[in-house]
């Protein structure tokens, strides 16, 4: 192992770096502004969510506060461990050098890593989970060594508080299990251990969702009926095409762990990875949660390609190098290493009406620190009473996110929003003399309170659509009952 070693060091630190440089730039996304806020308040659950992500934004704000860099660095780290673990599982499988970098580059030059391991969500540590998955399972059909399969159910159950997609996983594992020794690992005693230690893990967040009254459900169906539903299924398929070289690669390791004589103990690996792929697609997900599959099969792929070129091992240094050099061009696209005056002629953008359109992603970082600021100054002009009897309301999670994170600097009272996790936090002051709304529309805003006072129409050049042009009010004398209001929207809070 020691030979392979500053191979494995010399990709994660070139990986580090790039990831690095992009982490700093532009500011934090609507997502993490959420991820950062139910870190504030922990729980064995949250409405949008498992706990292993506000665990984490716990741990980020206490080694580096509210740092725009120290907090991507856990995702990064997540990258990193993909990496490292996929040049693992190619030497698990029979790897040499070759087969090791050429796993390695293959994380690399898959361009969606870079979005996903630079941006604080549950994904990067959802692949991380995966990958680790996969290579204990590797490592008992090596070893035989029940450790492994212990090792397995803690992964597992720590993947189902980081994110349910791994259900999905768990489903491909267990058809796949079928296919190794016709079955028999079905008799040992210790699969039914780590199952029972994965579910032991889990365990408190499924009494959490119990006892209320099961968030996910009523999550999925809004997700179905906002942004699954719109999905072509066919979109799924073709968003795989959009990387050719490293899906050439996954796709020769995926039948190699079919039909190849040397691999076929691994079976099940592919067995479980067409059996992911095909769940999925059924299911109409995104495209991207399927992206978790792909390290194993870059493995297994890099491996099949050496044992291929052995007689011309320079061969494997070609195919590595076509496959990263085109998409270092597409790097900045997945995560903000220029500059914004930058990327905006990177990108060949034209400014329209005062407006630069970005990508969702990179126009989600944009915004925040003005609204915060705008807050900030109308709530520094009240008077200390009504400073005191003062209630911050935003209209959706990123906004709320913005006043509960950014706003600790400027010693903003904590907000309140119908959105998600933010309407089980509750509603405040009902009896607080002044409300101050971000982003809530003058009908609502109407319907709650006899005046309304509008303070500035917000704008920004880069952020994204929802938030241009979005109203700030200060408003007073509630002629609702609020408690009611707040609690007759709970059928709405994914709204």
């Amino acid at each position: 192992m020691k030979k392979y070693l500053p191979i494995i060091l010399t990709l994660s630190i070139v990986k580090l770096i790039i990831q690095w440089l992009g982490n700093r730039n532009y500011g934090f996304h609507r997502d993490e502004l959420l991820h950062l806020s139910v870190s504030e308040h922990l729980d064995w659950g949250f409405m949008e969510f498992p706990p292993f992500i506000g665990l984490v934004g716990k741990m980020s704000y206490w080694i580096f506060d509210y740092s725009l860099l120290g907090v991507r660095f856990f995702p990064t780290l997540a990258g990193i461990g993909i990496l490292i673990f996929c040049c693992l599982i190619a030497k698990e499988l029979g790897g040499k050098s070759k087969a090791i970098m050429l796993s390695g580059i293959c994380i690399m030059a898959f361009l969606p890593f870079y979005r996903n391991h630079t941006l604080f969500q549950p994904v990067a540590f959802d692949q991380l989970f995966w990958t680790l998955g996969f290579y204990f399972i590797i490592k008992f059909i090596n070893s035989k060594n029940n450790k492994f399969l212990i090792l397995l159910g803690i992964t597992l159950g720590l993947g189902l508080m980081n994110k349910y997609t791994i259900l999905i996983w768990v489903f491909g594992l267990f058809i796949g299990l079928f296919f190794y020794q016709k079955g028999n690992l079905f008799k040992n005693k210790w699969l039914y251990l780590s199952a029972s230690l994965s579910v032991l893990i889990f365990l408190p967040n499924i009494i959490w969702q119990a006892q209320n009254d099961f968030p996910l459900v009523r999550h999925l169906h809004a997700l179905n009926d906002s942004q699954l539903d719109a999905i072509n299924p066919m979109e799924f398929a073709l968003e795989q095409l959009n990387f050719p070289f490293t899906l050439i690669i996954s796709l020769i390791g995926l039948v190699a762990l079919i039909i190849d004589k040397n691999l076929k103990k691994y079976r099940i690996i592919g067995i479980a990875s067409i059996v992911i792929f095909c769940t999925m697609w059924l299911l109409n997900s995104k495209a991207y949660y399927v992206f978790a599959i792909y390290p194993v099969l870059f493995a297994s792929g890099a491996v099949k390609i050496e044992s291929l070129l052995s007689k011309k091992p320079v061969w494997v240094y070609v195919i590595a190098i076509v496959t990263l050099v085109p998409s270092i061009y597409f790097i900045p696209k997945l995560t903000p290493l220029l500059p914004i005056e930058k990327y905006v002629a990177y990108s060949q953008l034209e400014e329209r009406n005062g407006r630069i359109e970005l990508t969702g992603d990179y126009a989600d970082m944009f915004g925040w620190e003005e609204q915060v600021n705008l807050v900030d100054s109308v709530y520094q002009s009240l008077s200390p009473e009504e400073k005191n009897n003062c209630v911050l309301w935003a209209e959706n999670y990123g906004e709320a996110g913005a006043l509960k994170i950014l706003g600790k600097k400027h010693n903003l009272p904590n907000p309140i929003s119908r959105h998600g996790s933010f309407w089980t936090w509750g509603f405040g002051n009902k009896d607080a003399d002044v409300w101050i709304s971000l982003g809530n529309e003058k009908p609502s805003v109407e319907y709650v309170f006899e005046e309304v006072e509008l303070v500035k129409i917000i704008t920004h050049k880069y952020a994204i659509g929802e938030e241009n042009d979005i109203p700030l009010y200060i408003c007073r004398k509630p002629k609702i009952d609020i408690e009611k209001w707040w609690e007759d929207y709970e059928e709405h809070i994914f709204d």
